[in-house]
């Protein structure tokens, strides 16, 4: 299949917002090879290269890019075929300020460590994902990830290194190869970014980083008209689960809001009233963290698919 490359050299952005400009139309289903820099843009090369503060702009977005006919109340579905690393290193570090144990005073802020990439495209060729980074020795294997991928939002301007219903940095495992990510669509186009992708992350993020690398993303792009179920932020079809996704200012109002969205879906698909979604919520799936460092946090409620399907 011949895909259009949009890349970051096209363009990025470092902040979504209700007004953006495309840097490429896309047809409703068709598919696309996105190139994304680490979410540092290359600045930290070695351990010695530290970083003493987050900076204003930080997590590129490659994108816009618009998709023909999506309108607002739409959904656009955003299907990962596959993430490829594509340099020959990440790097992994804490900053001054940032993460969750920021002020333990046995962790070094700042601390940078260069995770080589072993396979999985270390030419930079952006080869298979198989393969592995190194930690001090330690194997790891790479499981690139997505930190931060979004479309434009209602209202207020949001930078990418934030969460929220339109997406951005959400920071989560799920959002991978094989997975398939529903937005609402607020704005003409959607307009989608995406970036800061991770050769290998853990749930919650807990220093702030993943191993941090730039990567070749694979997608194709839909628009749902008129959907049954209208969400009011990203979801998550993984091929065994349905998991909503939330973000907010404390753990306690993003798995409340998560919950909340899940009972829309379990209502509709099998007819149950809203007590009875909650009820068998408390069966079936769980709540999971996505991240616990951005100035949101973010928490997802998955079903297994066994139990709940998608009402698009």
């Amino acid at each position: 299949m011949t895909r259009e490359v949009v890349s970051h050299r096209d363009g990025h952005v470092y902040e979504f917002g209700p007004e953006m400009d495309p840097v490429y139309e896309a047809a409703d289903g068709e598919s696309l090879t996105i190139e994304t820099v680490d979410s540092l843009n290359s600045e930290i090369r070695e351990e010695g290269d530290l970083l003493d503060a987050i900076p204003e702009e930080v997590n590129a977005a490659t994108g816009p890019i618009a998709v023909a006919g999506a309108s607002p109340g739409d959904v656009l579905a955003v299907e990962i075929e596959d993430v490829r690393v594509a340099e020959d290193r990440g790097r992994v570090l804490t900053a001054p300020g940032f993460g969750l144990l920021q002020d333990d005073p046995d962790i070094d802020h700042p601390a940078t460590r260069i995770t080589e990439v072993e396979g999985g495209g270390a030419d930079g060729s952006g080869g298979d994902a198989a393969g592995t980074i190194d930690f001090e020795g330690i194997d790891v294997p790479i499981e690139p990830v997505i930190g931060t991928i979004g479309v434009a939002t209602d209202g207020e301007t949001v930078s990418t290194l934030t969460p929220d219903d339109h997406g951005g940095n959400l920071d989560t495992t799920d959002v991978t190869g094989g997975t398939t990510v529903y937005f609402p669509v607020f704005q003409s186009g959607a307009m989608l970014a995406m970036g800061d992708a991770k050769a290998a992350m853990a749930d919650g993020e807990m220093c702030g980083t993943g191993a941090e690398i730039a990567t070749e993303i694979d997608v194709t792009l839909s628009v749902i008209e008129d959907p049954a179920v209208s969400p009011d932020r990203p979801l998550l079809d993984t091929g065994d689960a349905v998991k909503t996704l939330a973000s907010a200012e404390t753990m306690e109002e993003a798995v409340e809001l998560a919950n909340g969205d899940m009972l829309d879906l379990l209502t509709h698909h099998h007819g149950f009233s809203r007590t009875e979604a909650y009820l068998f919520s408390s069966l079936v799936g769980g709540l999971e963290i996505s991240q616990v460092v951005d100035p949101q946090v973010t928490a997802r409620n998955a079903v297994p698919s066994d139990h709940l399907s998608l009402p698009f």
